[in-house]
């Protein structure tokens, strides 16, 4: 069986929940904000529907149709399909995979500018993730409020916990760059 995609996980794993037609899903995503997690478009989600219809992984169960509206097909998972989010789970769960995320790059390249554009840089950045980790807290003071259980939220906690990471790290080489503790060759024009 082969891996699924995150996008294609995350929709056979709503569909765990019960059947619905993609709109429902597609919002159902955001609402539940996982296009933080998932790249996910209306577009890209209609699509996973037909690759994961077309390999047995979910199958049509109705049309619904709401006043005016077009009609919409419901979906169900298959067996098949629950099979594939358990096999995906357990590989995505025990494998260590370099996910090349581009930050990477850029502090390995970040010699090519002055360390003091540097710093600057990085400082913007621990704004921005402060922002985000503030709107990642009001959201789990929400979780919290409506009593969801953390198991089902345990992507937020890992998100907030290497954001936290990141910062730590951030903060200390901006640190070493204004002190001059982190030695710094001139770039090259």
């Amino acid at each position: 069986m082969s891996r699924l995609t995150p996008l294609a996980l995350s929709t056979l794993a709503l569909l765990t929940e019960r059947p619905m037609h993609p709109y429902e899903m597609y919002q159902l995503m955001l609402q539940r904000r996982e296009d933080r997690v998932v790249k996910v478009s209306a577009g890209s989600l209609y699509r996973a529907v037909e690759r994961l219809a077309a390999d047995g992984y979910i199958a049509e169960t109705g049309v619904e149709r709401e006043g005016n509206r077009p009609e919409r097909t419901v979906y169900a998972i298959t067996e098949a399909g629950r099979d594939a989010v358990r096999s995906t789970l357990e590989q995505m769960l025990g494998e260590f995979v370099n996910e090349f995320p581009e930050f990477p790059v850029a502090i390995g390249e970040a010699h090519n500018l002055p360390p003091e554009r540097v710093a600057e840089l990085l400082a913007e950045r621990v704004a921005r993730i402060r922002e985000f980790t503030a709107v990642i807290d009001r959201g789990l003071a929400h979780i919290a409020e409506k009593g969801i259980a953390r198991h089902y939220v345990l992507n937020v906690h890992y998100t907030r916990a290497m954001l936290t990471a990141e910062l730590d790290w951030l903060e200390q080489t901006i640190d070493e760059l204004r002190s001059g503790r982190l030695h710094w060759a001139a770039p090259t024009d």
